[in-house]
């Protein structure tokens, strides 16, 4: 961890070095911010905000990132202002809950913890990127379907963000998603009625285990359990209130 910790420190020296007064705050999320990043298979996620973002702007802090990235092999920084990225919780709802639950602040105010998520455009999110991921899963199916290197390929690439919209789902729910994958797995069960051992199916391979002698299988029974969880998520929270709550009566 003491190499993370370096290579943030220097990312935020980067920054204020090549931005100066224009930089505003910089702040690690995700797994890192959690407690839980693994040097493999985790990346170091840091959001920054500035005060302009014209291009002359992003055209100074280009090599910092580029430096990130490509020496550090990290994804680039997400580059809002502040007043931006509170206009944008309505559609980027999944993302602002989760940095607001686990961020670090490396530099500046923290500027996620006072944003107000609105939760009915939060249902919307969730059920929309789940049925993006099973459409995808099935394309990714039909092009691979002999291939079990593949298919393992496409479950263990989808299997972070798989985990993300499954706790999300039982945010929308109303629930605090549990912290282990055992009892995340119940608690879906419970909830959706999805077999437990096609959600394993995925959840699973963020804790190491290695693809088995039957990946279409293990395929196919993921695919099944995700079309619960969505057909669960539909029919007990109907998409009512789906619009932008009034600024003016906020």
């Amino acid at each position: 961890m003491r190499d993370v910790n370096e290579a943030l420190k220097n990312l935020v020296e980067r920054l204020h070095e090549a931005a100066g007064e224009n930089l505003g705050s910089v702040l690690l999320y995700g797994s890192a911010a959690r407690g839980d990043f693994h040097e493999v298979h985790s990346d170091l996620n840091v959001l920054c905000t500035l005060r302009s973002l014209r291009v002359e702007d992003l055209a100074r802090a280009a090599c910092s990132v580029k430096w990130w990235t490509s020496v550090q092999k990290q994804p680039p920084p997400l580059f809002f202002t502040a007043e931006e990225l509170r206009c944008a919780a309505d559609v980027f709802a999944i993302e602002l809950l989760d940095m607001q639950q686990s961020h670090r602040v490396l530099y500046g105010p923290d500027i996620v913890s006072g944003i107000t998520v609105p939760m009915n455009l939060h249902r919307i999110q969730v059920e929309h990127e789940l049925r993006t991921l099973l459409l995808r899963l099935r394309q990714h199916f039909l092009l691979h379907a002999e291939s079990q290197p593949e298919l393992y390929a496409v479950l263990a690439k989808s299997s972070s963000s798989a985990r993300t919209l499954l706790r999300h789902t039982l945010i929308a729910f109303g629930e605090k998603p549990p912290a282990t994958t055992g009892d995340l797995l119940a608690r879906l069960t419970s909830r959706t009625g999805a077999n437990a051992a096609g959600l394993e199916a995925i959840l699973s391979l963020r804790d190491g285990k290695g693809p088995d002698s039957d990946v279409a299988s293990r395929y196919g029974k993921f695919l099944t359990a995700l079309e619960s969880v969505i057909a669960a998520l539909d029919h007990h929270l109907p998409k009512r209130h789906w619009q932008r709550a009034n600024k003016s009566a906020s």
